[in-house]
């Protein structure tokens, strides 16, 4: 079975809910509007869909352990956590001057 990430129904809320147009008037987020969560949130589907989610399968079988020296992950966990760190989505919401990409927390969550 195979994860297709909801965009629709994401950027409707983000459009709808939690009114990205208003949030992008506030000083600092100007560039953050429903272009911007459209263009981050098909990157993040993209790391879900084609590099997270078929790695389920492989925890399922070969789950991680500790051994008492250390922990042993999934095979390709490893790796898909480094695409995670280089695209910088654990930064997503933080300030730029700090390493992020200083984005709302509406994006940011979505992305979550």
């Amino acid at each position: 079975m195979s994860y297709i990430a909801p965009l629709k129904d994401m950027l409707f809320n983000i459009e709808h809910l939690a009114r990205i147009d208003q949030i992008a008037q506030i000083p600092g987020f100007e560039d953050a509007g429903l272009e911007t969560a459209q263009a981050v949130l098909e990157e993040c589907a993209k790391l879900n869909q084609d590099v997270i989610s078929p790695l389920n399968w492989e925890g399922d079988k070969n789950p991680s352990f500790h051994n008492g020296s250390g922990v042993t992950t999934t095979p390709g966990f490893k790796e898909a956590y480094q695409q995670y760190a280089q695209g910088g989505w654990q930064g997503l919401q933080h300030p730029t001057e700090f390493g992020g990409q200083g984005l709302p927390k509406t994006i940011g969550a979505a992305c979550g």
